[in-house]
């Protein structure tokens, strides 16, 4: 059964950001490296944890997409396309560490290896954009729902009630209402992306 290819449009504010960042970053400006990296941390870091990979060998490939994301920063043509050129180079590097993973650790393994990193799915891409769309809208949140959503969705095992209304500084009676206001304003952001 094939899925509709759902797309999420990013937000201008996104692309302009993501423009400024790499023209400071080409300009020597540390802390917009620094920015730049924060941002898809969390996307660079998803696709080697769904494909199975340890920490230590997903942190290996983050290493190895932000070195090659800095080798490659004066060549991108397009500054919009950049979630996407980080997930093909991110999916690229984890086959890579897959192949040698499996090379050292069965003779078979290696025979039977297929590392076609050319294409990933326009299934994976899309699932991922829209989990990237997801954190930054998350992140453009006010502090305290951020934090909220943080504690409520992010968090595992999730965090009780009591201890998320304690590390808000809220009565525990007021979470449900806060809890509310704040995916709202969530579903408000994400309707305004464009996200179905």
């Amino acid at each position: 059964m094939n899925s509709p290819k759902i797309r999420v449009p990013a937000s201008e504010e996104s692309f302009h950001e993501d423009e400024a960042l790499i023209r400071r970053c080409l300009a020597g400006d540390e802390n917009a490296w620094s920015q730049l990296i924060k941002k898809y941390a969390n996307l660079i870091f998803s696709i080697p944890i769904k494909r199975g990979l340890s920490q230590e060998d997903a942190a290996d490939v983050f290493q190895t997409v932000c070195a090659a994301l800095f080798a490659s920063l004066a060549n991108l043509r397009e500054p919009r396309a950049l979630a996407a050129w980080l997930i093909q180079t991110t999916a690229r590097a984890c086959e890579r560490s897959q192949f040698h993973t499996q090379k050292w650790t069965s003779i078979e393994s290696e025979q039977e290896a297929d590392i076609d990193s050319r294409h990933v799915p326009d299934e994976l891409i899309a699932q991922l954009e829209r989990e990237q769309a997801v954190r930054e809208t998350v992140n453009a949140l006010s502090a305290e729902c951020r934090k909220l959503i943080h504690l409520l969705f992010y968090s595992d095992p999730p965090i009780p009630y009591e201890r998320a209304a304690a590390e808000l500084g809220l009565a525990k009676g007021s979470m449900g209402a806060t809890r509310m206001r704040c995916l709202e304003k969530l579903r408000k952001s994400l309707d305004e992306r464009g996200f179905s």
